[in-house]
C-alpha cells in the first residue's frame, strides 16, 4: 500500500481506504476461486495493482468515459482503475464465471457503483467504448480482431479512442503490422525491478458503423 501512495499521493481517505481492502478481499477471495497465483498474491500491490495503474501514468481519463476491460482475471486492470475514477464507468469482462463472481463480489465489497461485470466474449459486446484495456490475454492481432469495431466515434482524450494494452518483453515483432502503436515503458514511472521490461501499449482504433 506504501507503493500506492508513493507513486499516486493525492488519493482520497476513501480511495486509500478501497485500496488497503483490495488485499484481505483478494486474499480471501483466492482461498475459496484460485484466481491469482500465490507467488503473485503476495506481490499484489507491485504485480496487480500497481501494475494496472500503470495506465493512468500515460493517460487521465477524462468524467463519462467509458472503458471496457477484457480478460478482466480477478479485476485487472479494471477494478484499480475504478477505484481511481469513481466517475469513469468501466465493464469487465471475462469467459471464466468463476473470474466474474470475484470481480462481482470484490466490486460489491468496494462499493464501486461504476463498475459491471459479466461472463462474455469480446466479440458478442455489442455497444462501444473511448477505450479497450487489458492484460496481455493475447497477442495484438487477436486482440484487434476481437475489438476492433468497439470503439466510440468521438475522442475527448489527448490519446485517441482504442486499446491501452499492459504487456511485457520486446514486442517489436508483434507490433510489426501496428506502425501506429505507441509504447510507454512502465520503468520511466515505477522504480521497481518487476517493471524494467512492462509496457503500455496504445493503438488507435478507427470507428466503424
Amino acid at each position: 500500500m506504501e507503493l500506492i501512495l508513493k507513486y499516486f499521493p493525492n488519493l482520497t481517505d476513501y480511495q486509500i481506504n478501497q485500496f488497503m481492502m483490495l488485499k484481505d478481499l483478494y486474499e480471501d477471495w483466492n482461498s475459496k476461486i484460485n484466481v491469482i497465483s500465490r507467488k503473485d498474491i503476495e506481490e499484489l500491490y507491485v504485480r496487480h495493482v500497481l501494475h494496472s495503474l500503470g495506465i493512468v501514468k500515460v493517460l487521465e481519463f477524462k468524467k463519462g468515459t467509458k472503458i471496457m476491460d477484457v480478460g478482466t482475471g480477478g479485476g485487472f486492470p479494471g477494478i484499480p482503475l475504478a477505484i481511481m475514477y469513481p466517475d469513469v464507468d468501466f465493464y469487465l469482462i471475462d469467459v471464466i464465471a468463476k473470474k466474474i463472481k470475484v470481480v462481482n463480489e470484490v466490486a460489491k465489497a468496494l462499493s464501486l457503483k461504476n463498475v459491471t461485470a459479466e461472463q462474455k466474449r469480446a466479440e458478442l459486446v455489442k455497444w462501444n467504448f473511448d477505450f479497450i484495456i487489458s492484460r496481455a490475454v493475447t497477442n495484438m492481432p487477436d486482440f484487434v480482431n476481437w475489438v476492433s469495431d468497439r470503439t466510440i466515434k468521438e475522442s475527448r482524450h489527448e490519446l485517441k479512442n482504442g486499446i491501452l494494452y499492459l504487456k511485457g518483453g520486446d514486442l517489436t515483432d508483434e507490433l510489426a503490422s501496428f506502425p501506429n502503436a505507441t509504447q510507454y515503458n512502465l520503468s520511466d514511472f515505477f522504480a521497481e525491478e518487476f517493471f524494467e521490461t512492462k509496457k503500455v501499449v496504445h493503438l488507435p482504433l478507427k470507428y466503424k458503423k
